[in-house]
């Protein structure tokens, strides 16, 4: 099956009562995990590549066409999008889409929200030209991950109305409490302003951080318009603890092949858990 964008995937979740994880890839073993979890669970899934790991692993072109000949390779007959996490740019949002990805986060969140709009409509007019969809943010993510850094703020209800009406873009990342890597404490999400911003926007929203909360938490996000939930720190942690013990049981192991394996198998279950959490297994 060919890439597609998320936009189609997200409104059934969103119509429907589940989410679409979007599981952010680092080296070849996470594309193989998550495709694999993908096919075996029947779901759609969507492909995250933040700029620091698109660098890594030799550029946007190098991902697209690893991603691409692995899905030949597996015969992958479920819908797979590949997305640019939290572009920071125009620039780089077209050099994602050029290189064959389907759908560009563009995150002009920092900017007052004027530029925010006028940098979001840019890069949407790009994307819908080529049938990429496009995601942006209001407010700020908090924690660090891949260098993307901030403190919690609160999205504005306002603001993101002004955003999804004069953009147009497919879906909306309302910052509400949700941290980037793990979390120091509970979770704590503003419900009552999610489901004021999806009264108004009515596009699918989008739950950064979504490692650590709690899955009642999660099935609320999801009854309040939450289609596209992002998943990364865990699986790096999954995929580290299965390689230190493999390492710590066997000191002398030095083919890549049999500790990563290990690592790769433990990136796979953890994604097939987030796909049965989400709601979105069985729904390709």
């Amino acid at each position: 099956m060919p890439l597609v964008s998320m936009k189609e995937m997200l409104e059934k979740g969103k119509d429907n009562g589940y989410a679409v994880g979007q599981f952010n890839i680092n080296n070849l073993e996470y594309v193989q995990a998550i495709l694999q979890a993908a096919e075996e669970e029947k779901s759609p899934v969507i492909l995250g590549v933040s700029e620091g790991a698109g660098k890594y692993m030799g550029g946007f072109n190098v991902v697209v066409a690893m991603v691409k000949s692995l899905m030949e390779s597996y015969g992958t007959t479920v819908p797979v999008a590949i997305h640019l996490d939290h572009g920071s740019s125009f620039a780089k949002c077209a050099e994602a889409i050029h290189a064959g990805f389907t759908s560009v986060m563009i995150d002009a969140s920092h900017d007052p929200i004027d530029q925010n709009v006028e940098t979001t409509k840019k890069v949407t007019e790009l994307a819908h030209l080529h049938g990429v969809s496009v995601e942006a943010e209001v407010g700020t993510v908090g924690g660090e991950e891949d260098g993307v850094i901030g403190g919690i703020m609160y999205a504005d209800t306002e603001e993101c109305k002004k955003l999804v009406t004069e953009t147009g873009i497919d879906c909306l990342a309302p910052a509400l409490g949700s941290v980037h890597g793990q979390y120091q404490g509970e979770p704590n999400l503003g419900f009552k302003e999610m489901e004021e911003i999806l009264n108004e926007v009515q596009v699918p929203l989008v739950l950064h951080g979504g490692t650590g909360i709690p899955t009642k938490d999660i099935q609320k996000a999801i009854s309040l318009g939450t289609a596209k939930i992002n998943v990364n720190t865990e699986n790096q942690m999954a995929q580290t603890e299965a390689v230190r013990k493999t390492l710590d049981e066997k000191p002398d192991l030095y083919d890549p092949r049999k500790y990563l394996g290990p690592g790769t198998e433990a990136i796979k279950q953890t994604v097939i858990g987030k796909m049965r959490e989400f709601g979105s297994a069985g729904k390709a």
